[in-house]
């Protein structure tokens, strides 16, 4: 919960890296997947360069493709992409087929700090889908994309830059981050008796049911589901899902499960309650906060917020940025 009112969305493709969340995807998932789709059709695609930095590609042209393919340039050994909807971070370079040459990419520029869902790309790319799923953090992968793999409506939004309105695309995917869409650890028993409860739905969203009692006046701190990740730093930078409502109204005020994306804050943009309430938590867990307005918005209100309100918030702790990382203002 920010100070003042933000949403992070997933950026434009050109000159930026996007990222992208579902279940929790780790290392040790059981999760299929062929190293190479169609080896008839990406062993004509060479592939060089550092990863985390533009690549060079070596193709023979014209390239065409009725079939989207694609094969691991490298394998990396972090967390999986179980499911598509799961936020991580991606870079990539597309190249026409024709040419060979260089048309779009992202920046690289290592900046993860803004998280949105991998379907932001896949709804452009379809080509995308089998080749990010079950792919893990730390990968470089060859996609080989046929008309049908890039939708019509993304080549015309790309069409200045570059992008043929026909003909077969090669992508290079980077796949620079993967996250959790959830919380995923040990549930805790908590006394909840005059607190406020949380149920979850199968991909992890939380509920808050608010019984019909007088608000706590101090600010308590409920650890639900505790994490196994490192301990949060007083100075990080913590990726979250959280869901907030006012114990009044009983109403969501605020949330980036309807956001679409998960947020990137530190404890200099949130309310006092909200920071305290991720002081020692583990990166995994799951939260609840009830927070007096003396440690929210206090006597002012805040869009829909009303002053003098309680809050209460469900907060999943996704991960931290890397040192040097800050939130967008």
């Amino acid at each position: 919960m920010r100070r003042t009112s933000a949403v992070l969305s997933i950026a434009a493709l050109v000159g930026v890296a996007l990222v992208g969340c579902a279940p929790a995807g780790t290392a040790g998932a059981t999760c299929d997947r062929v190293a190479d789709s169609d080896p008839e059709t990406m062993s004509l695609i060479e592939v060089s360069g550092a990863l985390e930095s533009a690549p060079t590609l070596d193709v023979f042209t014209p390239f065409t493709t009725d079939e989207d393919a694609y094969a691991d340039v490298e394998r990396g050994d972090g967390p999986v992409i179980t499911d598509l909807a799961q936020p991580g971070v991606l870079d990539i370079t597309l190249f026409d087929g024709e040419t060979g040459q260089a048309l779009i990419g992202t920046a690289y520029s290592g900046d993860v700090s803004a998280v949105g869902p991998l379907t932001g790309w896949t709804e452009q790319f379809p080509a995308l889908e089998d080749a990010l799923l079950c792919a893990t953090e730390g990968s470089r992968i060859a996609v080989a994309m046929s008309q049908d793999g890039v939708t019509e409506e993304t080549r015309a939004a790309y069409a200045q830059a570059g992008l043929p309105a026909e003909g077969s695309l090669i992508a290079v995917v980077d796949v620079r981050k993967v996250l959790p869409r959830a919380a995923s650890g040990t549930p805790q028993y908590n006394d909840g008796l005059g607190l406020p409860t949380v149920v979850r739905a199968p991909d992890g969203r939380p509920g808050i049911i608010v019984p019909d009692a007088p608000p706590p006046s101090e600010t308590v701190v409920q650890t639900l589901i505790k994490g196994d990740g490192p301990v949060l730093g007083e100075d990080e930078t913590v990726l979250v899902q959280y869901t907030g409502v006012t114990w009044a109204d009983r109403e969501v005020f605020d949330s980036t499960w309807e956001n679409g994306a998960p947020a990137a804050l530190s404890a200099d943009q949130v309310v006092p309650g909200f920071a305290e309430a991720l002081k020692g938590q583990t990166v995994g867990s799951q939260v609840l906060v009830v927070i007096p307005p003396d440690q929210g918005y206090g006597d002012q209100e805040q869009g829909a917020i009303p002053a003098n309100s309680t809050l209460v918030f469900a907060i999943d702790i996704l991960g931290t940025l890397p040192a040097g990382q800050t939130p967008p203002q």
